[in-house]
């Protein structure tokens, strides 16, 4: 476990922000009903952000899901790719709103990233969110790529969704090469959680509502052990980068898979970073410790990768 201290004034601002703004209208705001749907626009407000002109972009069509695959401009190395699942509670958020990450990612890898839409609360239960992941991640592997060179990411839900892909495929036989998980949902129980002293230090998560979220998007009135990450067969699990901010909330979720990942021998490494916020690498570049939590990400991809030289961003022309 490495702990990264220090905060910028970016960061200071995008806590305040987000404590001041974003927390209550998630404490607050519904998950269901008809004003549910209101959550989304912030996918459709998010479409309207100009695309970074140095990578191109290809439609996916799958059933059921959708994705972009995004590549640098400046040439891609095909030998490889990133499946990137985005956040959101399994209620919203889509690929527009993680553009930048996948971007800067697909930049500084040189790999072609997978962004993928899958279907959410209003559309199927998480068990449908898995099997669109899956079969994103499957569309690749028809397409050429080595799954052995293929590493899975994502960020609160969407870390969820990467550990599921990566232990469904460790039980089929099919290893991939590395999972990432940023301030990853890996507990629905939330029991635990909810007394841990970051649910009240948290900037973004109203910790309270996860356990009733939880129950909404699995369906079920009385939550399994089995349908959280942290409690199914790690054994045998490909190399594990978790990252997340050290007060939030999901700390605690990212702290129990380590241990668990540890204890059964699948290689891991946990990052903590001081004053951020939950998936504080979504905001791409905006802040000196998003660019580098996207770097240490980039060195994991190239460690698993056996790539020799990942690409600086303001390396490549604009």
């Amino acid at each position: 476990m490495q702990i990264h201290e220090g905060s910028s004034a970016r960061s200071l601002v995008v806590r305040t922000f987000a404590r001041t703004l974003i927390k209550p209208t998630f404490s607050y705001f519904p998950s269901s009903g008809p004003l549910a749907y209101g959550l989304n626009v912030l996918e459709l407000g998010a479409r309207v952000i100009p695309r970074d002109r140095r990578v191109s972009v290809e439609p996916v069509i799958g059933e059921g899901w959708v994705a972009e695959l995004v590549q640098s401009r400046a040439g891609a190395d095909e030998n490889g790719a990133i499946v990137y699942f985005h956040g959101g509670g399994f209620l919203f958020c889509g690929v527009a709103t993680h553009r930048r990450i996948v971007e800067q990612l697909a930049l500084r890898t040189g790999l072609p990233v997978l962004s993928v839409a899958y279907r959410q609360s209003t559309k199927g239960l998480v068990e449908t969110s898995i099997a669109d992941c899956i079969a994103a991640t499957d569309w690749l592997i028809e397409r050429g790529i080595d799954p052995e060179r293929i590493v899975v990411a994502g960020d609160s839900a969407g870390g969820h969704l990467s550990f599921q892909v990566a232990i469904e495929a460790t039980q089929r036989g099919v290893p991939l090469a590395g999972v990432v998980g940023l301030s990853p949902w890996l507990d629905f129980d939330n029991t635990v959680r909810r007394t841990h002293p970051n649910a009240r230090r948290d900037h973004y998560i109203p910790s309270a509502r996860l356990g009733r979220i939880a129950r909404q998007v699995t369906g079920r009135s009385i939550l399994e052990p089995g349908l959280s990450p942290v409690n199914r067969d790690l054994r045998n699990m490909p190399p594990s980068l978790i990252v997340c901010a050290a007060d939030e909330v999901l700390r605690h979720d990212a702290e129990l898979m380590t241990e668990r990942l540890e204890a059964v021998g699948a290689p891991v490494d946990l990052h903590i970073w001081s004053g951020q916020i939950h998936a504080f690498p979504v905001m791409g570049a905006l802040t000196p410790e998003s660019s580098a939590c996207l770097d240490l990400i980039s060195g994991f991809v190239q460690d698993q990768l056996g790539i020799s030289h990942l690409r600086s961003v303001r390396d490549i022309a604009v």
